[in-house]
């Protein structure tokens, strides 16, 4: 299979809430309780790009969007300008094929750009076996050279169970 990256468009959201949506329903990789609706995935592209960059993976073959990344403020304060915290989600039928890491090469380069020197991701993580959650992602970000930086323990509570948190760091 072959995939193009490219800047999101306001026409992607149906498809990226799709690739979402199980993310927030079925595992507790989001803490988010509910899927958000087309109308407002399309909401928060609008709002992430008029300050960020947002990446999507289209699949050459159907021309579908099939996976996704974004940067966004890490924090408000002014102080906080040269670091972003990012997000990616990838279809589960296109896992293993390199898109995390492509998305995120174009996500670094444009944020460099930006002046961006630190780049966040938080993940949740597990000490157990869950059903909602693996350390694939922990894993994937450890590889694309994100490094563990702090662990916030039990501080989602999602699927009657509570989550922690881990924070990676990439300097940039």
């Amino acid at each position: 299979m072959s995939y193009t990256i490219r800047p999101v468009a306001p026409a992607d959201a149906a498809h990226l809430a799709a690739i979402y949506a199980p993310y927030v329903e079925q595992t507790a990789v989001s803490f988010e309780y509910v899927a958000p609706d087309v109308a407002e995935f399309a909401r928060r592209i609008a709002g992430i790009t008029e300050h960020y960059p947002y990446f999507v993976a289209v699949d050459d073959a159907t021309g579908l969007p099939v996976a996704y990344a974004y940067a966004h403020a890490l924090h408000e304060r002014a102080a906080f300008q040269h670091c972003a915290e990012a997000s990616v989600y990838v279809h589960p039928q296109h896992h293993g094929r390199g898109l995390a890491r492509g998305l995120y090469a174009q996500l670094e380069d444009a944020l460099r750009k930006q002046g961006v020197r630190q780049l966040y991701a938080c993940i949740t993580a597990v000490r157990h076996s869950d059903p909602y959650v693996t350390s694939a992602s922990i894993d994937a970000h450890h590889a694309l050279g994100f490094e563990t930086v702090g662990r916030f323990d039990a501080c989602g509570y999602k699927f009657g169970r509570w989550y922690d948190v881990e924070w990676l760091r990439k300097i940039l």
